[in-house]
């Protein structure tokens, strides 16, 4: 059985460079699916948020103090 040293001297300078490449599309395949999966999780996120609309809060303590009179 080779060791890691006796591996890596076998090999050429181009299958190195083969290996890294792999090593590094493998990094940016993980990259841009988590890319992808956040863009997706924020916009879940905005569509969970209630809508803001205009309230009228004088309108409220009315209808609470018409409540309590009752």
């Amino acid at each position: 059985m080779l060791t890691f040293a006796l591996y890596f001297q076998k090999l050429t300078k181009y299958n190195l460079y083969a290996i890294m490449a792999v090593t590094e599309l493998k990094r940016k395949d993980r990259k841009n699916k988590a890319r992808a999966n956040n863009k997706v999780a924020k916009i879940k996120e905005l569509l969970r948020r209630p809508e803001i609309r205009n309230v009228d809060v004088e309108a409220i303590k009315a209808s609470f103090a018409e409540k309590k009179a009752a």
